[in-house]
């Protein structure tokens, strides 16, 4: 993974190791400037990638042989050879210290594998709170993905971020997130009569006689039909042979996708006949599936119809089906089923999940903060793009409530605030003047994972972070947590922090 790296970082590294300072102590740090989708908050993820190549850091001699092709012919044969002799055993993780060549070339890796990850996981984050806690999530972004790296991390973040489920069956392969799929409208449309349904029996779930399943779901169209008051010969028999056919090969994971051709005609008595058929030899249908039209209003109708069936077949289960959709769901189609009270249990999310499209890229930034103990300061007309220097600590403050209300940043020799302590701060964006707050409690937010080239930690199981994930987004203050104009979450710098970052400022006019 060592040459993930954009051209220029190579070409610095030659400037530093020709000027001798390549093994310089250096610190650097990669942040945010904005929240993301406007939003106060987001999920950090892909730092268990970051630790594994950080781990795996090494200049091949096909990588080394490659940078001769591409640096300068005038690049020194030692320098070539500095690099074959590379590691990374001198760099923790976030912050990133070690000789100033190598906390260089790790930039663009580093911010390659936190930029994505981050944002997909916020991105899904928002998605489950939209839904609420109870709507099961599925993602099934794979084909509308940016290729298959970019599928499988939107499978494992989207996790992360409070999805239950993914359809991508490598993603589950690989990282052991549970799978979820049925059938797709090209399995019902390759049916077109009830003669094409072979086998047509089923076991009962009790044991006995194999039963004859499409004759059973035919009686039963009939009875439903009558009770629906639609004519059973405006049913389609294709998507009669489809449903059929399915349940026979899945009698106890049977799902109706309702909208092939018209839900309320063909699509509700079809699946309904079909499960009945089943749950009269001791199956249970698992869900009904809508991939067109007002989904909400359509969910509605479609609770309405399985609560008839369920109390005039004397079937209690039948009127709490689950009831999922799909087809280009978004943030505000979440908010739409909310305002229209939907009876939607499952939700299918893909396109605006994965390539998330209000806010294609998070923003990340990798910047140097301290030199052979010198702090660094970046300055600039745009005072947003301005760095805080030194090499800090990170704490986060929470209130009686444990929510979390503001992140402190300190200089790493500063001693560590206290629960309870009055601590004067300035906020970013209003440094000219001071506040005082007193934290309940105070969480240091800096761990070292890696060390003497070893990841010195043990990581975490993706389920358990997922799991501190959904605690920590739980946590946060429903002003800070709601998705439109949320109040700004705010990070503030000690005193002596603001001293260092004004001494800095002075000097450099």
């Amino acid at each position: 993974m060592a040459p993930l790296a954009d051209l220029y970082q190579l070409s610095m590294a030659y400037g530093h190791w020709r000027a001798r300072r390549h093994r310089a102590p250096a610190a650097a740090e990669l942040f945010f400037r904005r929240g993301p989708f406007g939003g106060s908050f987001a999920l950090g993820a892909g730092l268990a990638e970051a630790l594994r190549c950080l781990r795996a850091f090494r200049f091949s001699n096909a990588d080394v042989a490659y940078l001769r092709s591409v640096l300068p012919s005038t690049t020194e044969d030692a320098f070539f050879e500095y690099l074959s002799t590379l590691d990374a055993s001198e760099v923790p993780f976030l912050q990133v210290k070690g000789p100033l060549l190598v906390v260089q070339l790790l930039e663009t890796m580093l911010l390659c594998l936190v930029n994505y990850a981050s944002l997909v996981a916020t991105n899904a984050a928002r998605f489950r709170f939209l839904a609420g806690p109870d709507v099961k999530l599925i993602e099934m972004g794979l084909r509308r993905a940016q290729g298959p790296d970019g599928a499988l991390s939107a499978s494992k973040y989207s996790y992360i971020g409070g999805f239950d489920s993914t359809s991508n069956v490598l993603a589950g392969k690989l990282y052991d997130i549970p799978v979820r799929g049925t059938i797709a409208h090209s399995f019902i449309m390759s049916f077109t009569s009830l003669e094409e349904v072979q086998p047509r029996e089923v076991l009962p779930q009790g044991g006995g006689e194999p039963v004859d399943l499409l004759a059973l779901a035919v009686s039963w169209l009939q009875r439903v039909c009558e009770l629906l008051q639609t004519p059973p010969e405006r049913t389609n028999q294709g998507e009669l042979a489809a449903f059929v056919s399915y349940a026979i090969t899945f009698p106890g994971n049977f799902q109706g996708l309702l909208d092939t051709y018209c839900v309320r005609r063909s699509g509700l008595p079809n699946f309904c006949a079909v499960a009945l058929a089943l749950q009269q030899l001791g199956y249970r249908a698992i869900g009904v599936r809508l991939d067109s039209g007002d989904l909400a209003k359509q969910s509605k109708e479609i609770r309405g119809v399985l609560r008839a069936c369920g109390a005039h077949f004397q079937v209690p289960w039948f009127e709490s089906i689950p009831i999922a959709v799909s087809n280009d769901i978004s943030e505000q189609s979440l908010e739409e089923f909310s305002r229209e009270g939907s009876e939607i249990d499952v939700i299918g999310i893909g396109t605006n999940l994965v390539t998330c499209p209000l806010q294609p890229s998070l923003g990340c930034v990798y910047k140097l903060v301290e030199v052979n103990g010198s702090p660094c300061l970046k300055l600039t007309e745009d005072e947003e793009k301005m760095t805080i220097p030194g090499t800090k600590m990170i704490y986060r403050l929470s209130d009686a409530a444990g929510h979390p209300f503001m992140d402190l940043m300190a200089l790493e020799e500063e001693p560590s605030p206290s629960a309870g302590q009055e601590l004067v701060v300035r906020v970013l964006g209003q440094l000219g003047e001071t506040s005082k707050v007193v934290p309940t409690t105070v969480e240091p937010l800096h761990r070292t994972y890696f060390s003497d080239g070893q990841v010195c930690e043990p990581l975490p199981s993706l389920t358990e972070v997922r799991t501190h994930a959904q605690v920590s987004l739980s946590l946060l203050n429903p002003a800070h947590r709601r998705l439109h104009d949320p109040q700004p979450y705010p990070v503030a710098v000690t005193e002596r922090l603001h001293q260092l970052l004004t001494t800095l400022q002075q000097a450099s006019q």
